[in-house]
C-alpha cells in the first residue's frame, strides 16, 4: 500500500459514500488534485482489487470498497493527516439546541437522543440506558387513575422513572393509597432485588391489614423494583433503511436484529471508549453484507454506561458519522452526570 494506492482507496470510499454508484477511473481522475492518467488509476484500482480492498460489481463497471477495504480505511486512513474528523460549530449548535428541549429522565433522554440522531443522520439510530443489578428504587408514588385502578410510579437510584398500573377488584379509597405509599416506601426503597423473597411478600401482605384490595398495587411496586436497572433499548428511524438499495437483500435480517432488543443491546455495547464499527460479517449470528453498525458508549454516572449507535449502509460517511456519535455520547454524558466527559 504505497501512498498513491492509499489515496485511491480513500477517494473511492469518499465518492462511493456520496451516491452509492461504482467509481470509475474517469470520475476518480476528476477527484484527484494532481495529474494522473486514467490508465494509471485503472492499474491502481486493479491492484487494490487483487488485494481484496475493492470489488467490481460488474465487468464494465467501476469499483466499490469491499468490507476489508472499509476496515482498512477506518483503521488506517481516516484522519491520517493528523486531524481527527470533527463536527462544525453549526452542527454542534443544532445538537445542543435539540438536547435543551429533551426531558433529562434517563429513558426519555435516550429515546429522544435516538430520534434526533436518526433524523440528523438519515440512518437507523439505537440508544440504550445503563444496565446494572445494583440499581434500587429510591422513591414510590401511588396515584388513583380510575375507580378501581392506580398508577404506581418509581424513581430509581440513578434517576430512572417507571410506572405500572394496578387494577383492584373493589373501588379504591384515596385515603388508603396514602397509607399504602408510606408502607411501600418504608419496605421496598433501597432494597436489593435478591432480597425480594416470599418472606418479604408475606410481610407486605400482613402489613396491609384490612386493605387487601390494594394487593395488586403492592405487586406492581415489587415488579418495578425487580425491573429497576434492567436497561432499555430504543430504536428510531427504521424506515430510513428503505432509502438504501444495497440494504434491501438484508432488510429482513436488519429488522429482525432491531426487534431483538436484548441481543441488540449486547451487540452495540463497546468494551471501551473507542468507537466500534461492525461491518457485514462482524455481527455474530447475522451475515449482512452492505450493512454497518457504528456504536459509541457514554457514561451515565456511578460507573454505569449506555450506548448510542447507528445502523446503515457500509458506505456511510464515517468522517461524519463518527464525530456525530462522539458528540451525542458527550451530550448524553453531560445530561446524565452534569459533566462533559468520562472520568
Amino acid at each position: 500500500m504505497d501512498e498513491r494506492k492509499r489515496r485511491v482507496l480513500s477517494a473511492i470510499v469518499s465518492l462511493y459514500s456520496a451516491d452509492g454508484e461504482p467509481v470509475g477511473s474517469n470520475l476518480l481522475r476528476q477527484y484527484f488534485d494532481m495529474a494522473v492518467s486514467s490508465a494509471t488509476l485503472r492499474n491502481e484500482m486493479a491492484a487494490l482489487t487483487k488485494l481484496g480492498l475493492l470489488e467490481q460489481p460488474h465487468t464494465s463497471a467501476g469499483r466499490v470498497p469491499s468490507m476489508a477495504g472499509y476496515r482498512y480505511y477506518i483503521e488506517n486512513l481516516m484522519g491520517e493527516d493528523g486531524h481527527r474528523p470533527q463536527l462544525t460549530d453549526r452542527e454542534k449548535k443544532r445538537i445542543d439546541e435539540a438536547f435543551e428541549n429533551f426531558d433529562f429522565e434517563p429513558e426519555r433522554l435516550a429515546k429522544s437522543a435516538a430520534k434526533e440522531l436518526a433524523k440528523l443522520s438519515g440512518f437507523t439510530a439505537v440508544a440504550t440506558t445503563p444496565k446494572s443489578e445494583d440499581v434500587k428504587v429510591a422513591y414510590y408514588s401511588i396515584l388513583q387513575v380510575g375507580r378501581c385502578s392506580a398508577a404506581v410510579l418509581s424513581v430509581s437510584s440513578v434517576g430512572g422513572v417507571a410506572t405500572r398500573v394496578a387494577v383492584t377488584k373493589q373501588p379504591i379509597d384515596p385515603a388508603q393509597l396514602a397509607q399504602l405509599a408510606k408502607l411501600i416506601n418504608s419496605r421496598l426503597c433501597f432494597v436489593a432485588k435478591d432480597d425480594v423473597d416470599a418472606e418479604l411478600r408475606a410481610g407486605l401482605w400482613d402489613a396491609l391489614g384490612e386493605d387487601k384490595n390494594l394487593w395488586p398495587a403492592v405487586i406492581a411496586s415489587v415488579r418495578l423494583l425487580q425491573g429497576a436497572g434492567r436497561g432499555k433499548v430504543f430504536v428510531e428511524g427504521e424506515q430510513n433503511l428503505l432509502s438504501y438499495p444495497e440494504i434491501e437483500p438484508n432488510l429482513h435480517g436488519c429488522l429482525d436484529l432491531l426487534n431483538r432488543h436484548d441481543e441488540l443491546g449486547r451487540l452495540i455495547a463497546p468494551k471501551n471508549d473507542r468507537p466500534m464499527v461492525l461491518l457485514g460479517d462482524d455481527m455474530p449470528g447475522y451475515r449482512m453484507p452492505g450493512v454497518a453498525i457504528v456504536a459509541r458508549r457514554y457514561l451515565a454516572g456511578g460507573g454505569l454506561t449506555g450506548a448510542i449507535a447507528l445502523m446503515g449502509p457500509s458506505r456511510m460517511n464515517y468522517n461524519k458519522v463518527l464525530p456525530t456519535l462522539d458528540y451525542f455520547a458527550e451530550k448524553l454524558c453531560q445530561s446524565m452526570t452534569g459533566t462533559g466527559k468520562e472520568e
